[in-house]
């Protein structure tokens, strides 16, 4: 089950397909929300919140699929299920390219929708996990000097304490003072803890 902060954002100009997935989403035990406009949800969401998004293509505003690259500009990183009574492939590639995570044509499976809601807001936890833990990697990076933070790298890459020494043109036990340093600021123990932790900066685009 998610979380209490996993909420399920339906956006859809027709009243009664709110209501029946609201009903829905309350039965399987899923927070829900509900929209009748694209606007109506942007003026409401938290960037913070987590969850999914289950958006109609077709909306009088804005269609589910402009709504969807809004989200991306503002940097809105909840899952996308793009659900419509008028899909075709052309919309469905537009959305997979925005970067929905699926597309169902009205009249969907429910009990389908439910378990594609469940996969969508798992994925979105684990995002956030892990957004998480390189924030708090980075933070500890920021700490490193400059000369900290090429020892860390070349610790991370493998290299003994001697070929840092020889790369950075400084001496064996300054190195071994600088790779003590770093595991402390770090605080990590190992030079395999460290090369875990650079590749996680690594992946979240820092480092």
């Amino acid at each position: 089950m998610p979380d209490e902060q996993s909420i399920v954002f339906v956006i859809d100009d027709d009243e009664a397909v709110r209501d029946a997935l609201s009903v829905h989403l309350d039965l399987a035990g899923l927070p829900v929300r509900t929209f009748a406009s694209a606007s109506d949800f942007l003026a409401a969401i938290d960037p913070d919140q987590g969850g999914c998004a289950v958006l109609d293509i077709r909306m009088p505003d804005q269609d589910g699929i402009a709504l969807q690259q809004e989200m991306i500009r503002r940097g809105l990183t909840l899952p996308v299920i793009i659900i419509t009574g008028h899909g075709d492939v052309e919309a469905a590639v537009a959305a997979f390219r925005s970067g929905a995570v699926d597309f169902l044509q009205k009249p969907f499976d429910e009990d389908l929708l439910i378990e594609r809601i469940r996969e969508a807001i798992e994925r979105d936890r684990h995002s956030r996990r892990l957004s998480l833990e390189v924030a708090e990697i980075r933070v500890r990076f920021d700490q490193l000097s400059p000369r900290e933070k090429e020892v860390m790298d070349l610790v991370a890459q493998g290299h003994s304490n001697k070929v840092i020494a020889i790369r950075l043109d400084i001496g064996v036990r300054t190195v071994e003072t600088h790779r003590a340093k770093v595991l402390e600021k770090m605080g990590v123990r190992s030079a395999p803890e460290l090369a875990r932790m650079k590749m996680r900066l690594d992946e979240g685009g820092h480092g």
